[in-house]
């Protein structure tokens, strides 16, 4: 039995060399098999966790957010990494609460966004809620894994010198890990990892690239969103179709 502290400190050691992929479990049967399988560390998804109770994403509240994470460090020793959204708060100090509530649930890392309901806040805004994150994860002693994003995919078209910059900002504001969700071409991808001085997180869905790619141009992990998820709510659509309209299943 690991203690939460071995897995932080193994979560921790990941980030310093070579390339990890980090699926995202939904529930406790996902992150159990993605555990079996041989992974090293999971990361939730908000998407995800929201299915499995009957909401959209987006709708999740803070308590069932934490009560989702605090399930997932109970069901597998592996390192996980929380999507905490926006932080479930307007205010810096409000993000600051609300990560130290977050640490509370054994979680090895938690990542902060830097957009509310579609919209980009402000960078400088942004950077204060990354910096109070920070702090309260200093203050806590805990170490745990702080990840600036970027929400690139609400940018039409997508501006990657804002990305890079908004990035750059965020690490020194106390980021560990930099992640851009919605970049999908690899130059891209590389642009920002040439570009920051922290391990850089890549998501898999979409690309049509794989991990050895993402490898190859210095991305420290991998993850894949609500794709798992997704996929698999949209085969159990399929069977539940054939069940109605045949009465039968394959």
């Amino acid at each position: 039995m690991t203690t939460t502290s071995e897995r932080r400190a193994a979560f921790r050691d990941l980030h310093r060399a070579g390339c990890f992929a980090l699926p995202n479990p939904w529930d406790g049967g996902s992150a159990v098999r993605f555990a079996k399988a041989g992974f090293k560390a999971l990361a939730s998804t908000s998407a995800g966790a929201a299915w499995a109770i009957g909401k959209e994403d987006g709708e999740l509240t803070l308590e069932e957010v934490l009560d989702h994470l605090r399930f997932l460090c109970a069901v597998t020793e592996l390192p996980v990494n929380a999507d905490f959204e926006a932080g479930f708060a307007d205010s810096a100090d409000g993000v600051a609460d609300n990560v130290a509530r977050c640490i509370d649930t054994g979680v090895a890392g938690l990542s902060i966004e830097d957009a509310h309901r579609g919209v980009l806040y402000p960078v400088a805004v942004a950077a204060e809620r990354v910096k109070a994150a920070r702090a309260a994860i200093d203050r806590s002693g805990a170490d745990v894994v702080l990840v600036g994003r970027c929400e690139a995919y609400f940018m039409d078209p997508i501006d990657l010198g804002e990305v890079v910059s908004r990035l750059q900002t965020y690490s020194a504001a106390g980021a560990d890990c930099l992640y851009a969700p919605g970049l999908k071409d690899l130059g891209a991808i590389a642009e920002i990892v040439r570009s920051v001085d922290r391990p850089v997180n890549a998501n898999l869905t979409g690309t049509g690239l794989s991990v050895a790619d993402m490898a190859g141009i210095g991305v420290r992990r991998v993850s894949v969103g609500g794709a798992l998820a997704k996929a698999s709510y949209a085969h159990v659509d399929g069977l539940v179709e054939r069940l109605w309209t045949e009465g039968r299943l394959p």
